[in-house]
């Protein structure tokens, strides 16, 4: 299939070169950046191009790997060509696409990427979503090119996958950097975390995460739970989060007492 992609941060990296070694051939790279543009049709074989004008019609699907909120602002530049344009956004419904061609669909990698560290894509989830069933049945078949883990997943489920990946992968990350501001002030270092982080990932490949979570709260340990907010003073923000986050994880969680 040829292939335009339109974006050259991370998603569209990672994707033009999933496709190219699945054997399909990326057209044309798009960014308003012409370095960033050139360097990613470079590794591809693609012309670059920063000016919407200089976009042709010589291809197959037209991929929007860009920011949400430039999504619906950049379709028209492209439904002209009455090709099928999707969008790898997992927060943008489908409609947005519709709204200017029925040429439409939706695919969405679920995962977190940098242009600096490889991802096996065959392990990605990819959510499809098409405007009717021929272009979804396209799409998976596209999908299942470059990934085992396809699926569809309409606007309304994708919505809600977005905001649990948001909880799982996002805040958690950010729970990751408040740990190490905390340690990095007592002179310590990240990497003393990092086996009980991959430890903790680990368990749940087997397990639901409610069944495995660990720590003060899950036992009740109120006496700890008061020493840390003791030790956060000062940090009302943090202080916030840890009791909120422990508040939750009390009423879910009525185990009593128990080993971490």
């Amino acid at each position: 299939m040829r292939i335009t992609i339109i974006g050259s941060g991370n998603v569209a990296t990672h994707l033009s070169a999933a496709f190219k070694n699945a054997g399909h051939r990326i057209v044309q790279v798009y960014s308003r950046n012409m370095h960033n543009a050139a360097l990613l049709a470079y590794h591809v074989g693609a012309e670059a191009v920063d000016n919407p004008k200089d976009i042709t019609g010589d291809t197959d699907l037209f991929i929007l790997a860009i920011k949400d909120d430039a999504i619906a602002a950049f379709v028209p530049y492209l439904s002209t060509f009455n090709k099928l344009i999707v969008h790898t956004s997992g927060a943008v419904e489908l409609q947005q696409l519709l709204n200017f061609t029925n040429n439409a669909g939706v695919f969405y990698p679920l995962q977190t990427f940098s242009k600096t560290k490889e991802v096996n894509f065959r392990d990605v989830p990819l959510c499809i979503e098409g405007a009717d069933e021929a272009i979804t049945k396209t799409l998976e078949g596209l999908a299942r090119d470059i990934s085992n883990n396809v699926y569809r997943v309409n606007s309304t489920q994708r919505k809600v996958l977005h905001l649990a990946a948001v909880f799982a992968c996002n805040f958690t990350n950010y729970l990751y950097s408040i740990g190490e501001q905390l340690l990095a002030g007592s002179g310590m270092s990240f990497d003393m975390l990092r086996p009980l982080i991959a430890e903790t990932a680990d368990k749940i490949k087997e397990h639901r995460p409610a069944d495995v979570q660990p720590g003060p709260a899950v036992r009740n340990d109120d006496l700890t739970m008061q020493a840390h907010l003791q030790m956060l003073n000062g940090q009302p923000a943090l202080q916030e989060i840890y009791t909120l986050l422990s508040q939750d994880i009390i009423k879910n969680h009525n185990t009593g007492h128990g080993d971490k």
